[in-house]
């Protein structure tokens, strides 16, 4: 090959890229061309074919083949190019399903319905000709100001590496390609603000934040990997050797690829400024072990070349790379693929399975954080709904579905498919309702209050339906780009709150938002507050329903809902002097807690039972029955826990080590046995081992992290270090 045909294989091309921003800097560093030029001597990626303007399908599809079979039969090797596009919640394109956020998947508990819809939107992406999908995020949530809370899982790694796991299992299951995002530390920058310095240590590092991204990789087999915008100490991820390459590869044997985050080469010059020029950040890059350059050969193009050509970059870097992208490319069967046949003509992108799965998620994830009897409410009930995120279907989405992503910026548009906001739920449930907005999701204006105070006073209930708009870099109150100095409701949407509360009308509070906020306030006085973290296209269905009974509330807080923003970055994974002590005035714990969430019927646990003694070496095997008290069928999240009592370093009063849900009717029981390896409380120690070491643990169940019912277990036997062989996910069988 030639030098120009092997840098051509790692780097992508971005048609389009004159329209709105949808990434970081995107206009200063879009590279302008054409695409017929770019292919001239092939192409590694082509970046966003479907998802950067609203296109038909069909036709759409059969541009792309066209352009492939141009690949093929015009250049001299005929390699295709890989085809990538955004999948977090769901194939980001026009007219496509788009099932909840991250955040509900955490709230859901149900790693088999996650993988359901990760194989759904897989086989969609292998219809259209599409071969990787860049999702899923795999950042644990360390402060919920973060704008990208949304797009993430949870607080706990355990949990986001098994929920992480079952997305990559689903979606590689159709033959294409998961991306894990962003390895690694985004999520921990300083105050919460986007691309902030981190100053995560190793250790925090490998016992929670690589956790989840070590699950995917070596349990769930994930083929390829993208690289944080992060700096961590000072030194930014896509020119760090030491996690790139020493971690990825050489510790847990990764065999794939990764790919920048978009412009993430060229921040090394831009942002970073670790680099004098592009040729230098690719490079670093290069050197580090980022193997494919997206969106567009910034760096890994001409800078590059030119950098070669003088001997100031050794080739073999190139050659590396080159290899890791051809093997990803023989690996999708991209090689001996010729594009001879017809495109697809019917896709189904919407479909009564994707309704289905995105019905059914949407309903498990759900939380109902406080409730004084009000809920559920009579079908035939004098209801008011008032509130900015009643009447906007925007509202049931994040920030990387199409519709806030893209559509958002084509105003006029129609959104292709049904999504009715929560108002039109409400009404298919409790017949004709009064709708007033009241206010705007983020401004000062207040000129709507006594609109909705009437309407409050006239009803017998108030559902205030409030919370965020999901965008980008500014353009809306959560998403990427978007994060907060406070945890209040946007713009005056407490007020409006405080105001319906004041009439005396009973208040059922509905926040649909990205992220936790600080509402201990709205949990003293409301009747009730129900949280949705974006529940997606069926969202308005689930969140009625669990208003009128007809769904028996069953999510579970995936993050602790905050008492306020001065208490922040908490993450309930806290050593004991990150709880409230007499050593200090201030008050950290959270309003509700991790793994928090109530129900219309009542569960009760029994018969909890765990081995008294296990090495280290082991597994810690328990069991509990949980029986469905109440008189309504529900479905309920087992959630096992564990602290180890003395370490060679601090450990957290609590860890989720395994959970499972169960759907029991009335009267009934279910027993559930859990194998939880002792990888799972395993930390790094003073000398930087992991290792499990041996002493007295407590384990317990519950429906939070507060305990219900608890054991003693005692590991025993010497200290034991952790290696890739050791099992890394907790077993868990359900018997009736």
């Amino acid at each position: 090959m030639t030098l120009d045909e092997k840098l051509a294989q790692i780097v992508g091309f971005w048609e389009g890229e004159e329209g709105d921003s949808v990434a970081p800097m995107q206009g200063e560093l879009a590279t302008m061309g054409k695409l017929d030029q770019a292919m001239e001597h092939g192409l590694g990626h082509l970046t966003r074919v479907y998802g950067t303007n609203p296109v038909d399908a069909t036709e759409r599809a059969q541009y792309l083949w066209d352009r492939q079979r141009q690949l093929v039969k015009g250049t001299r090797l005929g390699i295709p190019a890989l085809v990538h596009e955004e999948i977090l919640t769901g194939l980001s394109m026009w007219k496509c399903a788009t099932f909840p956020t991250p955040l509900a998947w955490g709230a859901a508990g149900d790693p088999d319905l996650v993988e359901r819809m990760g194989a759904l939107i897989g086989t969609s992406m292998r219809e259209l000709g599409i071969h990787q999908g860049l999702a899923p995020v795999l950042d644990v949530v360390r402060d919920p100001r973060w704008g990208r809370v949304e797009e993430c899982i949870g607080e706990d790694p355990y949990l986001v590496g098994a929920l992480g796991t079952a997305y990559v299992r689903g979606v590689q299951s159709a033959g294409v390609h998961a991306t894990l995002k962003h390895f690694v530390g985004y999520s921990a920058s300083k105050a919460g603000r986007n691309f902030a310095p981190v100053s995560a240590g190793p250790r925090e590092l490998t016992d929670q934040l690589l956790i989840p991204f070590e699950m995917a990789i070596l349990d769930g087999n994930a083929r390829s990997v993208m690289h944080s915008y992060a700096e961590i100490d000072g030194v930014p991820v896509a020119a760090n050797p030491e996690l790139l390459t020493g971690v990825l590869r050489d510790q847990w044997g990764f065999d794939g690829v990764v790919v920048a985050d978009y412009f993430g080469v060229a921040f090394l010059r831009h942002l970073h400024q670790v680099a004098p020029d592009l040729a230098d950040a690719a490079r670093q890059a290069l050197a580090a072990g980022v193997d494919v350059e997206l969106p567009t050969g910034d760096a890994y193009a001409a800078p590059l070349k030119a950098a070669i050509e003088a001997g100031d970059v050794d080739i073999a870097l190139v050659d590396r790379a080159l290899y890791r992208a051809l093997a990803q490319k023989e690996d999708l069967g991209l090689l001996d693929e010729d594009f001879s046949g017809d495109p697809p003509t019917d896709v189904v992108l919407d479909g009564p399975e994707h309704r289905k799965v995105a019905r059914t998620l949407a309903e498990e994830s759900i939380v109902l954080v406080s409730n004084d009897g009000t809920l559920p409410l009579a079908t035939d009930s004098r209801v008011a709904v008032i509130g900015p995120n009643a009447d906007r279907f925007q509202a049931l989405f994040g920030c990387y579905s199409f519709a806030n992503h893209v559509l958002a910026q084509r105003p006029g548009v129609d959104l292709g498919f049904s999504a009715e906001p929560a108002v039109a739920g409400i009404r298919e449930e409790f017949g004709d309702v009064e709708l007033v907005q009241g206010c705007a999701i983020d401004d000062d204006d207040t000129s709507g209050f006594d609109a909705a105070v009437a309407a409050a006073t006239r009803a017998e209930v108030a559902v205030l339906v409030v919370g965020d708009n999901a965008g980008l870099f500014g353009r809306g109150t959560v998403g990427e780009g978007c994060d907060r100095d406070d945890l209040e409701l946007p713009g005056v949407q407490r007020q409006l709150v405080e105001a319906i509360i004041a009439t005396g009308t009973p208040v059922a509070l509905v926040l649909m938002t990205g992220r936790p906020y600080a509402v201990a306030w709205a949990t003293e006085k409301c009747a009730a507050v129900v949280q949705a973290f974006f529940p997606g296209e069926e969202g308005a269905s689930a969140i009625a329903g669990v208003l009128s009974g007809r769904v028996n509330p069953s999510g579970r807080l995936p993050v602790s809902l905050p008492r306020s923003s001065g208490t922040q970055p908490y993450t309930y994974l806290h050593p004991t002097l990150g709880s409230g002590t007499d050593v200090t005035n201030l008050d950290p714990s959270p309003v509700a807690v991790f793994g928090h969430g109530l129900s219309y019927t009542t569960f009760a646990y029994e018969g909890f039972e765990a081995a008294a003694q296990v090495p280290t070496s082991g597994a810690m095997t328990a069991s509990v029955t949980v029986t469905n008290t109440g008189e309504r069928a529900g479905g309920h999240i087992v959630q096992l826990y564990a602290r180890d009592h003395v370490g060679s370093v601090t450990r957290p009063v609590a860890q989720l080590v395994g959970f499972q849900r169960v759907y029991l009717e009335p009267g009934s029981s279910a027993k559930v046995d859990f194998e939880v390896p002792t990888t799972r409380v395993a930390f790094t120690d003073r000398t930087m081992t992991r290792v499990v070491e041996p002493g007295d643990m407590t384990l317990w169940v519950g429906d939070s992290s507060q305990r219900v019912a608890e054991a003693a277990v005692t590991l025993t036997g010497p200290t034991f270090p952790i290696t890739t062989e050791s099992p890394r996910l907790t077993k868990a069988t359900v018997q009736s």
